[in-house]
């Protein structure tokens, strides 16, 4: 259930004035995705204007619709699924009907943009495969979000984040010494391959205005996650070496890292010799240390972290964050207080950007927003529309885009293309 007396309290989203048109605006999108990876990535798209009809199935629609939390009011519209579906329209389509594929296919002749993350064949079981849809519409930009990738002797490998977090090396780098690796809480694989997936469809459409052709574009979870592996790849290409894990201590610079005030820990990261200096003179009032000729160097300050963390865990600790916080900002050392998601959600520094709002919603009155995190002067995203009920666009597409009469689309109904409840078309 929905805590709406939380979200009532939330500010309402009051979106920027745009000098322009939005940047995406005119440009339709046929969304085959579900769970995160491909719904982020045409959720973007759709937040900048573009028109992004979704296909689901009949009546239980996405998967990713009842990952909790569910409000029974609204059954088929979790917290994740709201996350990731922002200004789209939901058509409902039986696919395994030729009907609804007919209606499909006349969709995607006039679209610009097509997404898809099922399992690798589906689409081709559909006949729905790139070429088959090159030949329907030569300016099509079709992209494929997969774990493996589409070819290989791997494409058939179903994954998810945490798997390829697994295989990349991911967890391995992440925790401390003495316990297995492990996983990010958040699904930062799928989150990242959707940035990646949205920059690869702006790409295409910049080629197709330079040359009017479409083309197939490819994103591979595991592709992203061997990136996201950041510098440490480079690492060890370069020299063997093999990345370990340092729990919140970084390898690579000191002191950084989590330190406890008397009331709540927080964490410190000295990139370089002059944020130490800093530190140590101005915030923990010890110049002795600041310009010592050997602690002023990084390389030397890495072996002496033990004796560094000693001092700063003795003066920490004897006054409460209130204290450390203004003077580590005075100070300009990056820092930054060690939250919960719920101290975080409703912090300062995130109500002064606007990152969470509510927004309307037909069923529940209002829900929450979290707003992207691009930000535009002239041509902003638009203002967010709540993630839509399981076809709750049906007619709307098939009359206003496909320009489909009242005749048509009960012959539709009647073949099956909308699905059937009880024996009877839908």
């Amino acid at each position: 259930m929905f805590d709406q007396q939380r979200i009532d309290a939330l500010p309402i989203h009051r979106p920027p004035t745009a000098a322009a048109a939005p940047v995406l605006q005119g440009l339709k999108v046929v969304d085959f995705t579900h769970f995160v990876a491909g719904p982020l990535a045409t959720m973007t798209l759709g937040d900048f204007g573009a028109d992004v009809i979704k296909i689901e199935a009949p009546l239980r629609g996405d998967d990713f619709r009842h990952y909790p939390t569910v409000d029974p009011e609204i059954p088929a519209q979790g917290g994740p699924f709201l996350w990731t579906n922002r200004n789209k329209k939901s058509l409902a389509l039986d696919l395994k009907s030729e009907a609804g594929l007919q209606v499909v296919k006349d969709l995607i002749a006039q679209a610009d943009v097509l997404v898809e993350n099922f399992s690798s064949g589906v689409m081709d079981r559909f006949g729905l495969d790139p070429e088959t849809c090159s030949r329907i519409n030569p300016r099509l930009i079709y992209c494929s979000v997969s774990a493996y990738g589409r070819e290989g002797p791997y494409a058939d490998r179903l994954g998810f984040d945490p798997i390829v977090q697994a295989e990349s090396g991911f967890i391995s780098m992440n925790g401390y010494a003495d316990r297995q690796g492990v996983r990010t809480g958040a699904a930062v694989m799928d989150t990242a391959t959707a940035m990646t997936a949205t920059n690869a469809i702006l790409l295409a459409l910049l080629a197709r205005a330079r040359d009017g052709v479409g083309q197939r574009v490819e994103v591979a979870l595991l592709d992203t996650a061997i990136l996201m592996t950041g510098f440490g790849a480079m690492q060890h290409l370069t020299t063997g070496y093999e990345p370990r894990r340092n729990g919140n201590v970084s390898p690579d610079t000191c002191p950084s890292g989590v330190f406890m005030a008397q009331d709540k820990p927080f964490y410190i990261n000295c990139g370089n010799d002059k944020i130490y200096q800093r530190l140590f003179e101005q915030v923990l009032e010890r110049p002795d240390l600041a310009h010592d000729a050997v602690l002023s160097q990084r390389v030397n300050r890495l072996r002496e972290r033990e004796r560094l963390f000693k001092v700063m865990d003795e003066t920490f600790s004897a006054q409460p964050w209130s204290h450390w916080a203004p003077k580590l900002r005075a100070a300009n050392v990056p820092h930054g207080q060690v939250k919960t998601l719920s101290e975080a959600l409703a912090s300062d520094e995130v109500r002064s950007r606007d990152l969470v709002t509510r927004i309307p919603h037909p069923v529940k009155g209002w829900i929450p927003n979290i707003a992207s995190p691009i930000r535009m002067s002239r041509t902003p995203p638009v203002a967010p529309q709540a993630a839509p009920a399981v076809g709750a666009h049906s007619d709307e597409v098939l009359r206003d885009v496909l320009g489909y009469g009242e005749e048509r689309i009960a012959a539709l109904r009647e073949a099956g293309a909308f699905g059937v409840v009880e024996g009877v078309s839908a």
